[in-house]
């Protein structure tokens, strides 16, 4: 079985899907769209100026909706409709409502959705949940994650600094935090406490946040992410940076965003190949703590801290997130797996990322109603 793949929305995340597609033997890229006709369109695959039109190519099977996230729901189910399955970027919607009629589009059109691209799919992240379901380290307890970047001074459109449209730190970067967790703690979150943060008048936005939230095996779990641009992340993650690729440990902001943000955008866009990546991905750090012990990321892999003592678990470099991203969805597809980030669990991750700002407002926990326990990896 070979996947045909049409990508709407050239960006940085748009992008960061044709080097693992054009490598693999049973997908095909055929389609691109994007309403910018200065946007890198790769050679030998048909260009649209928009997804409507790109929906029309011929024999397409499945849709990479990249687009900004007001538009989300629009072109997702634009795309469930057309009978096209689709992989989503996150966040899923703005809101809980677009995501309840995303869902509801792919069940009437029997059509698969696969939320994405976030950094539970990240390898480390992904051999930490098989040991924690292994028992090695008995039931986790907490889960602490936290990240230090330059988010709110890097290229941004309006929408992408304003909450009710999807944008700020809480949606777009923590929505990767909150996957993580999810991911790690079983799933069966309870209640958030959290605040935010908008403390640059001249970059309006929610630019950082802290939250505590609280699953229902009792396990509990921080997330705590600045985006104003002080300290740099790699000062804390051994000199490597989000993608596996080592960065300087000590990144002085300018805090000046670029004039030109299409353009500036556009040379964002043009990132170097994750899969030539020495070393595992950083989104910050996370430390996970079971009855028997810890676990963190390494530059190589993880490191395991239990009765036995101190273990370092090398891992693969160069297995990029986007690459494991289209594997789960193949793989569902093909009836090898079933799908776990899929419409509910974009659903559940999208309460989240709402509950935070909600608490932060009222000053108050918001009981979750969306969230679910997750069964044990195979």
């Amino acid at each position: 079985m070979t996947i045909r793949f049409g990508i709407a929305g050239l960006g940085t995340a748009g992008l960061a899907f044709i080097p693992p597609l054009l490598a693999r033997q049973d997908a095909l890229l055929v389609a691109v769209s994007d309403p910018d006709p200065n946007a890198a369109r790769p050679p030998d695959v048909a260009a649209y100026p928009s997804l409507k039109a790109m929906l029309g190519h011929d024999g397409l099977d499945a849709v990479i909706v990249a687009t900004p996230t007001p538009l989300h729901c629009a072109h997702a189910t634009a795309a469930l409709a057309a009978g096209k399955h689709v992989i989503l970027e996150k966040p899923m919607a703005t809101n809980l409502a677009e995501a309840e009629m995303i869902q509801r589009t792919a069940r009437i059109a029997r059509r698969a959705v696969l939320i994405g691209h976030s950094h539970s799919f990240d390898l480390p992240v992904q051999r930490m949940r098989a040991i924690i379901a292994s028992g090695r380290l008995g039931r986790v307890r907490m889960i602490q994650t936290a990240a230090y970047t330059d988010w709110m001074y890097r290229p941004r459109r309006p929408d992408e600094l304003d909450a009710q449209q999807g944008g700020g730190v809480v949606m777009r970067q923590g929505a990767h935090q909150f996957d993580i967790i999810r991911l790690l703690g079983g799933g069966d979150l309870l209640e958030v406490t959290a605040q935010t943060f908008d403390w640059d008048p001249n970059r309006p936005g929610i630019g950082a946040h802290q939250a505590f939230l609280r699953f229902a095996s009792g396990a509990t779990a921080t997330a705590l992410y600045n985006g104003y641009g002080g300290l740099g992340m790699a000062e804390l993650t051994h000199g490597i940076g989000e993608w596996g690729f080592a960065e300087p440990q000590t990144v002085p902001s300018l805090r000046i965003p670029p004039t030109d943000i299409a353009a500036a955008k556009r040379s964002r866009a043009q990132a170097s190949d994750k899969s030539q990546a020495p070393f595992q991905p950083h989104f910050g750090l996370t430390v996970v703590s079971g009855e028997r012990g810890d676990i963190r990321q390494s530059p190589q892999g993880l490191i395991v801290y239990s009765p036995e003592g101190r273990e370092e678990i090398a891992l693969p470099s160069g297995q990029i997130p986007h690459a494991m991203l289209l594997d789960e969805f193949i793989d569902s597809l093909a009836g090898r797996r079933t799908m776990l980030h899929d419409g509910r669990w974009g659903l559940a991750n999208l309460e989240v990322c709402l509950a935070v700002m909600q608490s932060a407002e009222i000053g108050a926990p918001v009981r979750l109603v969306h969230q679910y326990a997750l069964e044990e990896p195979a």
